[in-house]
C-alpha cells in the first residue's frame, strides 16, 4: 500500500549523493597526503565485497540509483585500496 505517490528511485539517487559522497573526503585526504597508515585494510576490503554484491544487486533488480551510487563507490574504494596498499 503507497501511501505517497512519488517515484522511490529518487530516494535512492538522494541516499546515493549521500553515501557515496562520504567516501570523497577520505579519497582526496589519502591522495593528498600520499598516507593511508591509519586507514583499516579489512575494513576497506570488506566495503568492497559489499559494494559489489549491491551492485550485482542493483543490476538484477534494474535499480538505476544503485548501479550509479555502488559504482561510483567502488571506484573510491578501489582507489583507497590503491593507495593503502602503495603509500605502505
Amino acid at each position: 500500500m503507497e501511501i505517497i505517490n512519488f517515484d522511490s528511485e529518487w530516494i535512492g539517487f538522494v541516499a546515493a549523493a549521500l553515501t557515496t559522497g562520504a567516501f570523497l573526503p577520505q579519497t582526496f585526504k589519502v591522495w593528498k597526503n600520499k598516507s593511508a597508515k591509519d586507514l583499516s585494510l579489512s575494513m576497506y576490503v570488506a566495503m568492497l565485497l559489499g559494494i559489489t554484491l549491491w551492485l550485482i544487486y542493483g543490476i538484477s533488480i534494474d535499480s538505476p540509483s544503485m548501479i550509479a551510487a555502488n559504482s561510483v563507490t567502488l571506484v573510491l574504494v578501489i582507489s583507497i585500496l590503491y593507495f593503502k596498499l602503495k603509500f605502505k
